[in-house]
C-alpha cells in the first residue's frame, strides 16, 4: 500500500457483522448460532461486543447505527 492511500479499519469484526446481518433477517440467537456454527453464548457475546464499540444499549439501536455507518444493508 502506497503512503498516501487510506483505507479504514473496520469496526466490527467479520464475525460480528456476520451475526448483525442475520439478525436484521430476522433470525433468532438461536437460529445465527445454529447457521455459524457456534453457541448461543457466543452469538451473544459477538451482539454485546458490537454494542459496546457502538456505544449503544440495544440491538436496535446497534442495527439503525450500522445502518446509518452503511456497514450494514437491509
Amino acid at each position: 500500500m502506497k503512503d498516501n492511500e487510506f483505507k479504514p479499519k473496520q469496526l466490527l469484526t467479520k464475525r460480528e457483522k456476520e451475526v448483525f446481518e442475520l439478525l436484521v433477517q430476522d433470525k433468532t440467537t438461536k437460529d445465527i448460532a445454529q447457521e455459524l456454527f457456534i453457541s448461543e453464548k457466543t452469538v451473544r457475546n459477538h451482539i454485546s461486543n458490537a454494542m459496546q464499540k457502538l456505544g449503544v444499549k440495544g440491538r436496535s439501536q446497534a442495527v439503525v447505527e450500522l445502518l446509518r455507518m452503511g456497514e450494514l444493508k437491509l
